[in-house]
């Protein structure tokens, strides 16, 4: 049956339990007016009780990037654990494997001649350190050539240099910008410019014999001081940053608009020179972990609902959007059940993953370790897209999870649920995120997809993934709806079924690299 309670919103009584389909609106944040006194609790608590800031404070100003092998990673698996015992919350590092140890130490880069200017630029993750060491050198345009012969013939000349092996951009201004102020003839000039430019800077790499992973190890073997790239992510003032590849001198990118300066000083022939200090460690081999966090069910333990989020970035920025918010959602939305849901019916878990970034290596590799859990897994949900409000769930490709997850979806407050677009059956996920672990061995594993907030461009993987990028009031949102989404997964009466649509091409299981960044 169903009834209309000013007061209290529309219900749906489901199995002689109410579910709360609306919540009144104050100020435009959902106001604790649910029926349901869980509900109910959990809108209030975060609405005016939130731990995020305080949590993002920590974790990323503090503690900083989590890039898997360092350790800032181990730091931050040490810090949730503790976090989540002060919440009265059983939690634990679980190793999964091992990796290349490497911490990142100081960084000075600058420009000596023709002038002196310090430049904005960072060494790659895992690129080799100089030790106390200052080199000062020329730099060197790596030349378009007609083959990998006269490569070979070219390459002494970089004995001693700073090679420049990124194409130098036509632009430092967003797409956006030129649509908002360019005519249309001039941004399609420059569009098409751009668009053969970095088609010739394509084939000028090609030419070498060698690819982008390889040929900064053939120019280091030549004898190069070190090798400087420009990855810009097409944002104002935005690198990407990901790994080395060379293992004897420094890999550095620096920002577009020094990479553009230096380019044109060096193609005119005013012969530039920088001086580069980079320091890091190399650890040795290191144990990697998962944290994992539990409530106990009380009365069906061996099933199990799971929040779950990567906990290790890139190192560029700290890691607050890919994927601290997805992190912080999940230690929030915990942190809200143990205070108004300590004894949830099926056991609670949250999954804090390792070296997602390196191939969802941490997820993968608890699916493998831990059977018992995944063919018992009511349902999980992974939130890794930004800091936006979630606005899209499907149902990866599970013929009956239209009808659960519309179930719990139903209890959301309307100022959530009706903005979020729902697809069903979906397609199954191959990638991504860590939830496609889940679901390549047919677990019911979900993507709680967020608003973009220009993550492509200006925070995912790049030197600006910082504390200032997230937005709380769409963090504080995704808190709300994991915890509900996980209350009522775990009070359904019914089992979630697992039965994948018909005529879909279902994603095998990859096994997880268990030993990465080492020679083999």
């Amino acid at each position: 049956m169903k009834h209309i309670n000013l007061n209290f919103g529309l219900h749906i009584w489901y199995k002689a339990r109410p579910i709360v389909i609306g919540a009144l609106l104050y100020g435009g944040v959902a106001s604790a007016q649910s029926a349901n006194p869980v509900i109910n609790n959990i809108v209030t608590e975060e609405t005016g009780n939130s731990q995020l800031e305080n949590l993002a404070h920590q974790l990323f100003d503090g503690i900083g990037p989590r890039l898997v092998g360092t350790p800032q990673m181990k730091q931050a698996n040490d810090w949730a654990v503790a976090k989540y015992k002060s919440w009265d919350i059983q939690a634990h590092n679980e190793k999964w494997g091992e990796w290349r140890g490497w911490e990142r130490g100081v960084s000075h880069i600058d420009m000596v001649s023709p002038r002196v200017k310090s430049l904005e630029g960072t060494q790659l993750a895992w690129s080799p350190g100089m030790g106390k060491k200052t080199v000062t050198a020329e730099l060197i345009i790596l030349p378009d050539l007609a083959d990998s012969v006269a490569f070979q013939q070219w390459l002494p000349n970089v004995k001693g240099k700073f090679v420049l092996i990124s194409m130098c951009q036509p632009t430092g201004r967003p797409d956006y910008n030129w649509t908002e102020f360019a005519t249309k003839d001039s941004f399609d000039r420059m569009k098409a410019a751009r668009t053969a430019q970095t088609d010739a800077w394509r084939k000028r790499i090609s030419k070498t014999g060698f690819t982008n992973k390889t040929l900064p190890v053939a120019l280091e073997n030549a004898g190069a001081a070190g090798i400087i790239t420009n990855n810009w992510s097409a944002g104002f003032g935005v690198d990407k940053i990901f790994g080395a590849y060379t293992k004897i001198v420094p890999t550095v990118d620096i920002a577009l608009e020094d990479y553009g300066m230096l380019y044109r000083l060096t193609e005119s022939g005013t012969s530039p020179k920088i001086s580069i200090h980079c320091e890091s460690k190399e650890l040795g081999v290191v144990p990697t972990f998962n944290t994992i966090a539990e409530i106990k069910g009380t009365e069906k333990p061996d099933e199990y609902v799971m929040l779950s989020a990567h906990f290790d970035s890139w190192d560029g920025g700290t890691g607050a959007t890919d994927n601290g918010t997805g992190t912080l959602t999940m230690m929030e939305a915990m942190r809200l059940l143990k205070k108004y849901y300590p004894h949830p019916k099926r056991t609670i878990l949250v999954g804090h993953w390792g070296s997602e970034e390196e191939g969802l290596n941490g997820s993968r590799a608890f699916v493998e370790d831990h059977p018992e859990i995944v063919k018992n897994l009511q349902a999980l949900f992974n939130q890794d897209n930004g800091t936006g409000r979630v606005v899209n769930i499907g149902g990866q490709g599970f013929v009956e999870s239209k009808d659960y997850l519309t179930r719990w979806l139903a209890a959301v407050p309307d100022t959530i649920k009706n903005r979020i677009k729902t697809n069903f059956p979906g397609q199954p996920g191959g990638g991504g995120s860590d939830f496609a672990s889940f679901v390549a061995v047919g677990a019911p594993g979900f993507s709680l997809s967020s608003l973009n907030w220009s993550y492509g461009s200006y925070t995912w993987h790049t030197n600006r993934d910082t504390y200032d990028k997230v937005v709380f009031d769409d963090l504080k949102n995704n808190a709300m709806l994991a915890a509900i989404m996980a209350y009522m997964a775990s009070e359904d009466p019914v089992k979630t079924t697992n039965t994948k649509t018909e005529g879909i091409k279902w994603p095998a299981q990859t096994k997880a690299t268990r030993r990465g960044g080492l020679d083999k």
